[in-house]
């Protein structure tokens, strides 16, 4: 027990110095869409939504669905992210560990077969092997290691359920089913240790050999035999493993739909190839894995795209390769199962450890989506590294060469720790080592598609390179080529071929190159059209498509086209949310408002949902929700700190709660992030002037604002209302209103203002003039009427006091200067009358435009 302790610790150790490196890994492949764009990590997810859909959070009943059911590996991505949202380092921690875990339980299983010191070269063998670099560093690879962890751990359960003429110890067992339910809900290949374990019970247990089988299966065919007890006991047991086996195969067929993923001729040459290329080119695959695991020098990150060309000869020389990995695992089959003893049941569990977890990723019963991946190797090099470990064993015993194990066996491990550092550690030497494997993605990259003219996602993905180059033309001619090798449509009939979703991509990429021309819209909804009519259920398209009839102005086309994707996504934020700004655009806000709120419950992260449901709380002025409305602002705060818009909203939220000093902090914040931000601007001097009574505080706003935003009405009539009241500036007020009435002389707000800066000059009888301007424009502004009023009374007043002045001082001589200029300039002071009137605030309006997915 010491011994293992310490050699765990070893492996350990040696598992942290070669894949350190990993933790400063980022995302890359395919853990984009499996971590990064998945849904079903976020906590707004429900948890139960992980056993509805595939391992990219795509519900498994849709046909695009890729059919990989991993809900437990899911969880454990859910995990890092609610303890590290996107922090791949954490991420790759966890992938470490379980690698250690798996080599620490793997010495375990193979001290039951081998010798402790050959059990820790087995085990030290895997832990260093490079060809686990991809399911070890690629986040995505956790499936594996994950898997490999309960596939181990139903074995060992089930070594402690059987014996040699033993009952069945039932406890186990039932741990052994349950445990392999786990394994294959991490992976789909944890089902295949209940083969293991067949044999296991066979070949090791009960110590069988196939002479003996077949003399007991001869003599049950003469009737002059039976079942010996030891046999019976071993089939309940094999039996009641192959029954739940039965039962989780047809529960993994319910919920994949009962239907198999739709891979392409991109991902799987072979699979699209006719007989008999398709089955010289799967054969011929088998030594190929066998090579990568004897020699991994040649790592490659993406092997597909006619990297391993298609045998298609039987002349062709590749296939000696597939003969003489066939003849030699027959020669170890052999072995394993006619012999009996220590030696042969290692290697009769060497194979079954090798072989079968290999078998669903073959493609010799049904076709996988590639050719090569490396990370399936990762359990089927569980028996490989015991081959391996035995081989060493048997030459040490006969050569009985001391020195042997401290020559050789340390430069063989040195040579695979010196690989898995060169393939993990450098991207750049990954890189390189895929251009040496695979010189066919190298042409791709640089458009050289012809290798395989018919690969339709060959056509996509070079129109997307020049999109991204800017050449529309050659881009448009890649697609339509892509759309020439679909099946053709066939008017009044239904579409029937199966498409790779991807495909579908076609029509949409060249929808969106389409409709940046204005003039050709309608070849843009032609197409997406199009690509409804052959998948009905192609929501990228409705999404695309009502942005179209957007464009086009055909609002309620729009609506009825988002409502139509509802039916067939009915949990899709995005779909709400469209609809939801489609209703705003046709001025229907409280509905708009209810599909917002929808998209919302659907994703609570849906900034743009929960933006635009706080403005319209804010627009409708209810108090009751504006709390809720504050919430949702505060939660865009955090995740879009450098969105002004969110600042700014909050804000006037905190006006209408009149939280002045917390409305200002935030207004203060948009424009650090915006210095241009008009409304902020705006609002927050009017704030300063009407609520916090600080004027002087708004002149600096008012300047910056009025600097970019020369023509800005409600600045100008704050900054002359400031001028007026406060710096007593009358020119500069005036020639702020003034600049209004030369663009607009019907603007009544700045007409009676400059209405006032007449009578603060006490020229009275043009403030008159001027007001009853006002009035002819706003006969029912009761404000101006009553302005009108004072003034009139005011001069009625002053005529009639010169009036008798001048009767009282007929014959005298004047004393002094102008009576008439001392009424004028104390006019304006009397009676209580109102000044300039400030503007109203700039309101916050909810905004956006039919978002594409």
């Amino acid at each position: 027990m010491q011994n293992f302790t310490s050699a765990s610790v070893l492996l350990c150790v040696v598992v942290g110095v070669i894949y350190h490196n990993a933790l400063w890994c980022g995302f890359v492949f395919d853990d984009m869409s499996a971590i990064v764009e998945n849904k079903d990590l976020r906590p707004a997810t429900p948890f139960f939504d992980l056993f509805l859909n595939d391992f990219w959070g795509t519900p498994m009943y849709k046909e695009k669905s890729h059919k990989s059911y991993r809900p437990l590996c899911v969880a454990t991505f859910r995990m890092n992210y609610a303890l590290g949202e996107l922090d791949p380092t954490g991420y790759h921690l966890l992938n470490v560990v379980l690698h250690a875990i798996v080599c620490v339980m793997f010495m375990k299983v193979c001290s039951m077969f081998m010798s402790d010191l050959i059990s820790f070269l087995s085990a030290l063998l895997f832990a260093v092997h490079p060809i686990h670099t991809e399911a070890v560093t690629g986040v995505v690879g956790r499936a594996e290691t994950l898997s490999s962890i309960f596939f181990l751990g139903a074995f060992l359960s089930y070594s402690k359920a059987t014996g040699y003429r033993k009952k069945t110890d039932w406890k186990p067992l039932l741990m052994t089913v349950f445990l392999v339910t786990v394994a294959m809900l991490c992976k789909e290949q944890g089902i295949t240790v209940i083969g293991v374990c067949c044999v296991f019970e066979i070949f090791v247990v009960q110590r069988s050999t196939l002479q003996e089988l077949w003399l007991i299966f001869r003599g049950l065919l003469s009737g002059k035999g039976s079942l010996p007890n030891w046999l019976k006991t071993s089939i309940v047991r094999a039996g009641f493993l192959v029954f739940g086996t039965t039962f989780l195969l047809f529960a993994r067929i319910k919920v994949m739909g009962a239907q198999l993923p739709v891979f392409t001729n991109f991902d799987n040459p072979a699979s699209q190839a006719p007989a008999p290329a398709r089955q010289l080119t799967f054969n011929y695959l088998l030594p190929v894995n066998a090579w990568l695991l004897l020699n991994p020098s040649e790592l490659c990150c993406d092997w597909t795209m006619g990297t391993l060309p298609l045998v298609t000869s039987l002349l062709d020389a590749r296939n000696v390769a597939t003969l003489l990995f066939y003849a030699g695992m027959a020669g170890l089959g052999i072995f394993a199962i006619t012999q009996q003893s220590k030696r042969s049941r290692t290697v009769v569990m060497s194979l079954s450890l090798l072989v079968l977890p290999f078998i669903p990723a073959s493609n010799l019963f049904f076709p996988v989506g590639f050719v090569v991946a490396e990370r399936i190797l990762y359990t089927p090099s569980l028996g490989f590294c015991m081959l391996v470990a035995l081989g060493f064993q048997v030459l040490y015993d006969r050569v009985k060469w001391k020195s042997y194990q401290a020559r050789i066996a340390p430069s063989h491990l040195n040579a695979y720790l010196n690989l898995a550092n060169l393939v993990s550690k450098d991207p750049a030497r990954l890189d390189k080592a895929e251009q040496n494997v695979n010189p066919v993605n190298l042409y791709y990259d640089n458009l050289y598609y012809s290798v395989q003219p018919d690969d339709i996602g060959a056509h996509i993905n070079v129109g997307r390179t020049y999109v991204n180059l800017n050449r529309s033309a050659p881009a448009e001619k890649a697609y339509l080529k892509a759309i020439d090798l679909f099946p053709p449509i066939k008017k009044g009939k239904s579409y029937q071929a199966r498409i790779a979703p991807s495909h579908l991509n076609a029509y949409l990429n060249l929808a969106n190159l389409v409709s940046k021309d204005p003039d050709r819209l309608d070849k843009a909804e032609q197409l997406l059209r199009q690509a409804i009519t052959m998948r009905a259920d192609y929501v990228e398209a409705y999404i695309n498509l009502g942005d179209i009839l957007v464009k086009l102005g055909r609002l309620q086309d729009a609506k009825n086209t988002y409502e139509a994707a509802i039916a067939h996504d009915p949990v899709n934020a995005d779909l709400y949310y469209n609809t939801g700004v489609v209703l705003l655009e046709l001025g229907k806000p409280l509905e708009a408002k209810n599909y917002f709120e929808t998209a919302i419950r659907h994703n609570p992260e849906h900034w743009q949902s929960l933006y635009n449901s706080a403005i319209l709380m804010q627009e409708g002025g209810n108090p009751r929700d504006r709390p809720l409305a504050l919430e949702r602002l505060e939660k865009l705060k955090k995740n879009n700190e450098k969105d002004p818009k969110v600042y700014f909203n909050y804000a006037m939220l905190a006006m209408d709660e009149e939280k002045f000093e917390e409305a200002e902090a935030n207004f203060r914040k948009a424009i650090e992030l915006d210095p241009k931000f008009r409304s902020a601007l705006f609002n927050l001097a009017l704030m300063l002037v009407n609520n916090l009574k600080r004027p002087l505080d708004a002149v600096p706003l008012l300047k910056t604002l009025l600097e970019h935003y020369p023509d800005h009405d409600k600045g100008l009539i704050l900054m002359g209302d400031i001028n007026v009241n406060v710096l007593k500036d009358l020119d500069a007020a005036e020639k702020n209103f003034n600049t209004i009435l030369a663009r607009d002389a019907t603007n009544v707000q700045a007409l009676h203002n400059l209405c006032v800066v007449y009578v603060e000059r006490g020229d009275l009888l043009r403030a008159e003039k001027c007001l009853v301007q006002a009035a002819q424009l706003a006969p029912k502004a009761e404000y101006i009427q009553n302005h009108l009023r004072i003034v009139k009374s005011r001069i009625a007043e002053i005529r009639k006091q010169m009036a008798a002045g001048q009767q009282a001082n007929a014959g005298q001589k004047p004393t002094g200067g102008s009576q008439q200029q001392t009424q004028k300039t104390d006019s304006g002071k009397q009676h209580g009358q109102k000044k300039t009137q400030p503007p109203p605030k700039e309101d916050a309006a909810a905004q956006g435009k039919p978002g594409k997915r």
